[in-house]
């Protein structure tokens, strides 16, 4: 039934197994994907996602607090401005000499 597959998707979701790891009272683990899959294409999810938190919402079960973090994360040497491979910056001007010609009796 369409409740057992629905099951299923709330079973390996929760698990976090492969789809090929859900149980066979869920029914075969291709359908089951299948439907997550379709309902993922077409919005599905998305709308249920949508009404349950606006009933919640109604309900006054959600709180809406803005959370500003004043953490400070120091960033790796690389990340500022270190020098990268392959990329050659010059500290010193750079002396060229011409090169001896060559002719086709040398």
């Amino acid at each position: 039934t369409k409740r057992q597959l629905i099951d299923g998707i709330r079973w390996r979701t929760r698990a976090g197994a492969p789809w090929r790891d859900v149980p066979e009272r869920y029914g075969p683990w291709e359908t089951v994907y299948g439907l997550f899959r379709r309902w993922q294409r077409d919005g599905t999810w998305h709308r249920i996602f949508e009404r349950l938190q606006a009933r919640a919402d109604a309900e006054g079960l959600i709180t809406w607090d803005v959370s500003v973090d004043s953490t400070i994360a120091r960033a790796h040497q690389h990340a500022a401005g270190a020098r990268k491979k392959g990329i050659c910056r010059l500290s010193r001007p750079v002396v060229c000499s011409p090169s001896p010609t060559t002719t086709g009796s040398d």
